[in-house]
């Protein structure tokens, strides 16, 4: 016990042992010590040793310690001072010291680090860390024990475990996160501390989660998939959202790591609905005055999550469904109030100002809600001019106006409408004396004195015309008056104007900045433009300056002007329409020769692309820049570069010999690939009637199955009837064998009236050899309707199919027209049948009443009398009936004639068809041998090409520019209408 409070505290007597004294002899009591209260003072001695002998206790004691965790995990007493001994040994920071006694605590989730005495100092302390954190690493199996120590609920273990790993992290994040990610359920248990009911616990899970995260997908996911977009979005809104403290900037931390370039997560992320619920973060009050330094910090995180969502690098699709999002959930309406507030400070203005432009970047919908936008001012203006007058004002600071740069660029990107409406300021019919346009503080910018006013204005001005050759060639409309009592020059002349004079005008900040702006300026306005390029070829001193400034011998500063200079007057060669006489693409080429160069001409060139901005500016869209001497490249304008470059080049090397060959193939290949798209359009044409027939034979052939429907049903029907007339015969058979064998006397009587019914059934017979007939007529229809239907399939192959359908169709109305006639007389023998039926029915019931009344011979006879009478006049019917019978049964054998006649006049007309389907074929046949010797011309003038060095364009990509000449044609048209 003297040795412990020795340690501990108290004084011993005598000489006292040494730092790595004490610790070997407190190691030695840990392992050997066989009491549980004798190893957790020894432990607790460690931990308080620790700090100040940090180096003995990590060499002497670590593995100690990790034995402790693994053999006395019962008693978090003894756990939590190993680790917090573990904690002291691998963590940097000082902490401040916290009373152990205490379950629960309020610290600072974050911990202050207290700078070392010198650089030495704090270098070996790194080197301490990383390597006692490499000691404790060795086995991977150690960091799955801490993860198991983290379900312990004990506050004194799960909290010191929290830091452990944390710092752990920290110094070896990628080998912790390995062994983290490939244990069982490990990342689960380290997103339970978020739901744990201390808040120290929570604040510092937040700690440990954020460098768990660091730069690794696979981690990122599952905790988004363990639903921690849900419980920080509670937390921040639980602490009050933007208002809140440090732990609502801890939690915006972790979501920055989930999203930031992670698609799966962005995606998941919109797909949960979680942009919803950011939009209350922007909600500001009236009064913005005294905003913490918490709050800034906060809302600078909050606008940074949403341009994460937003960011140009991520892919268009995801891009576009989360700024749809945003408009539709009010989120772009919010920050668009937090753009026009009053009292924002200025950081969180810039940052809403980048956050609004990326929001509304290449998105129609949102680009047309920030045009309508108007700032709280009286009059109100648009918010678009109040923002531009911020950006050529030179006393706003440098961010700012690079933000308010990067909006208009955004706002015209991929908007054609928003480009159109710039220019319009800009043009005389639609300049308002009474208001401030966006096109007059445009120029107002683009010729002032302040140098970066003038490049801002140039790139801004820039982006209104890029890939948009109409407001181009509007822009050229522009007449600016320079001083009064003198004629308006234009403003692609008042450009060139200033770019010449640049060295003359007094100008604030760097001069090679304005040439710059204006050399991008014009380079984008007369590229891909002969108009544009015919007007600046127009002035007689354009040409001259252009080779003047190339052909000098300047110092660093002005190579990038000479190659902006020849990059400009490249561009004059390539898209040239040789309109001018004095400045054909031949005499400017020859005139660099003389005058320059041409090898020197494409060095000054290169001097763009060699330049240390050129390639920094080429990275992403936002004009993010140091300073503003080093603003002079814009993103879309090395794009143009890229293109450029290479054309122009060739374009200068080209001989005039080589031009003319060029022009000769390209006219022919123009003459072929008209010829082909006639075949093309011939070949549509033709397989758009082929499918009107095949629409009509399918309508055909439906008919034809209607008919034989009924058909069926006709026979069917004649069958019923042949059955019953059978059983009818067989009945009155009968009923004539039983009167004949009971009354002699009555068939002598009746003689005549036998004969009558005899002469009857064989009527009945020929009626049923008839109807037999009929239908073996009705069979040879169904065979001729099979044929026609056959025939008029093969006649989809012919294009003059639509005149030979008629006619079959025309054949279909007779036959529905026989078939109606022979419904008709079916239902004649029906009826037939049915008073034959009627009449045996009678007769028989007559015969029983004179059988049962034979005693009276006069009355039998009187009877006998009158139904011999009645069974004559209906003897005397039935004839009648049988004539007409025989006259419909020849009106049936004519229709079957003239059906007959129309079957060999069709199969006539199917001859010819044949046959001019045989000759259609075999002018396609033709047709396509004719293209096949088209695309081999076509094909060895390419190659031809292809050996002259050319860039040939393939079919597909001729035919999708044909597409979109004919779709500015239908816009251009529908202007003018």
């Amino acid at each position: 016990m003297n040795f412990f409070r020795g340690v501990m505290g108290g004084q011993a007597p005598g000489p006292q042992p040494s730092g790595a004294e004490t610790i070997q002899k407190l190691c030695d009591r840990v392992a050997s010590s066989t009491l549980l209260d004798d190893r957790r003072d020894a432990v607790r001695a460690l931990k308080s040793l620790s700090k100040k002998y940090r180096m003995e206790v990590g060499t002497q004691a670590m593995y100690h310690l990790i034995n402790i965790l693994q053999t006395d995990r019962s008693d978090s007493e003894i756990v939590g001072y190993a680790l917090d001994t573990l904690y002291n040994l691998i963590c940097n920071d000082e902490e401040e010291e916290q009373d152990e006694s205490e379950d629960a605590v309020t610290p600072k989730p974050k911990q202050k680090t207290v700078p070392l005495p010198d650089e030495n100092a704090q270098k070996q302390a790194d080197d301490l860390s990383a390597q006692f954190t490499e000691k404790f690493i060795e086995d991977p199996e150690h960091v799955t024990l801490l993860l198991t120590l983290l379900e312990e609920f004990d506050f004194h273990v799960r909290w010191p475990g929290v830091k452990l790993l944390t710092a752990l992290l920290k110094n070896q994040g990628p080998q912790v996160q390995g062994v983290i990610l490939v244990s069982p359920m490990g990342v689960s248990r380290l997103m339970d501390l978020l739901a744990d009911s201390r808040e120290i616990i929570r604040n510092d899970g937040l700690l440990l989660l954020q460098q768990l995260t660091k730069s690794n997908a696979a981690i990122q996911k599952i905790v988004a998939f363990e639903n921690a977009f849900e419980r920080l979005l509670d937390i921040i809104t639980d602490e009050g959202s933007s208002d809140g403290g440090i732990v609502v900037e801890d939690c915006l931390l972790l979501l920055l790591n989930l999203l930031k370039n992670n698609s799966s997560n962005q995606n998941f992320f919109k797909e949960g609905s979680y942009i919803q619920r950011m939009k209350p973060w922007f909600e500001v009050g009236d009064d913005n005055a005294g905003w913490s330094a918490q709050k800034v910090t906060n809302l600078h995180l909050m606008l940074q999550l949403v341009r994460v969502l937003v960011s140009p690098v991520n892919s268009p699709g995801a891009t576009a469904s989360c700024q749809k999002a945003m408009f539709t959930c009010g989120l772009l309406q919010q920050l668009c109030t937090i753009l026009m507030a009053t009292g924002v400070p200025a950081d969180i203005l810039t940052e809403t100002i980048n956050t609004v432009s990326e929001v509304i970047r290449g998105s129609q919908d949102n680009q047309d809600y920030f045009a309508s936008v108007n700032a709280p001012s009286n009059p109100p203006r648009p918010a678009i001019v109040v923002l531009l007058m911020s950006m050529v004002n030179e006393r706003q600071p440098f961010v700012l106006r690079c933000a308010v740069l990067y909006c208009f660029q955004c706002f015209l990107y991929k908007n054609q409408k928003g480009q159109g409406e710039i220019v319009a300021t800009l043009l005389p019919s639609t300049i308002d004396a009474n208001s401030i346009s966006a096109g007059q503080l445009l120029c107002g910018g683009l010729f002032s004195a302040d140098s970066l006013s003038n490049w801002c204005a140039a790139v801004a001005l820039a982006h209104a015309l890029q890939e948009n050759l109409s407001q181009k060639e509007q822009l050229l409309r522009v007449q600016l008056a320079t001083s009064l009592g003198k004629p308006p020059v234009s403003l692609l002349q008042q450009c060139t104007n200033i770019l010449s004079q640049g060295d003359k005008i007094a100008r604030r900040g760097s001069k090679v900045q304005t040439r710059v702006g204006l050399l991008m300026l014009l380079c984008t306005w007369i590229s891909n433009c002969p108009i544009a390029v015919t007007h600046f070829l127009h002035n007689q001193e354009n040409v001259p300056f252009l080779t003047a400034q190339i052909s000098e011998n300047l110092g660093e500063d002005e190579r990038l002007v000479q190659g902006l200079c020849a990059l400009l007057l490249g561009i004059c060669i390539y898209y040239n329409d040789n309109s001018l006489e004095n400045y054909t693409k031949e005499k400017l080429k020859q005139l660099i020769e003389k005058r320059i160069g041409k090898e020197n001409f494409v060095e000054k060139l290169g001097f763009i692309t060699k330049h240390e901005l050129y390639s920094r500016a080429g990275q992403k869209p936002q004009p993010v820049f140091p300073s503003p001497e080093q603003m002079l490249f814009d993103h879309e304008f090395t794009k143009l570069v890229k293109d450029l470059e290479g054309m122009i080049t060739k374009a200068v090397h080209k001989s005039s010999e080589e031009e003319k060959k060029e022009e000769e193939v390209k006219k022919t290949l123009e003459q072929h690939d008209n010829i082909v798209t006639q075949y093309k359009e011939l070949i549509r044409e033709q397989d758009a009637e082929i499918q009107k027939l095949k629409e009509q034979v399918a309508s055909v052939s439906t008919q034809n199955e209607q008919l034989q429907t009924m058909i069926t049903q006709q026979l069917s029907q004649i069958q019923q009837h042949k059955d019953q007339y059978n059983i009818l015969k067989l009945k009155l058979g009968k009923d004539n064998q039983s009167q004949s064998n009971s009354q002699g006397d009555i068939s002598q009587v009746n003689g005549v009236q036998t004969e009558e019914l005899t002469q009857l059934r064989d009527e009945v017979e020929e009626l049923r050899k008839q109807n037999t007939l009929l239908q073996t007529q009705l069979g040879d229809k169904d065979s001729l309707i099979n044929t026609l239907r056959s025939e008029a399939t093969l006649s989809t192959e012919s294009p003059d199919a639509p005149s030979d359908n008629t006619e079959l169709l025309k054949e279909l109305e007779a036959l529905r027209s026989q078939v109606q006639a022979q419904s008709t007389e079916i239902s004649q023998l029906q009826t037939e049948r049915q008073e034959l039926l009627r009449r045996a029915e009678a007769t028989t019931a007559s015969d029983t009443v004179q059988s049962s009344d034979g005693s009276d011979d006069s009355a039998k006879v009187t009877e006998l009398e009158n139904r011999l009478a009645a069974q004559t006049s209906e003897t005397e019917r039935l004839k009648g009936e049988l004539k007409s019978l025989s006259e419909s049964r020849a009106n049936l054998e004519l229709e079957l004639a003239s059906a007959t006649s129309s079957v060999a006049i069709l199969q006539t007309e199917n001859s010819k068809l044949q046959t001019d389907v045989q000759e259609s074929k075999k002018e396609q046949d033709d047709l396509l041998m004719l293209l096949a010797d088209q695309d081999q011309k076509i094909h060895n003038l390419r190659q031809r090409l292809k050996e002259l060095g050319e860039t040939v364009e393939d079919e597909d990509d001729l035919d999708a520019r044909d597409q979109t000449d004919d779709d500015e044609e239908e816009d251009d048209d529908d202007e003018e209408d």
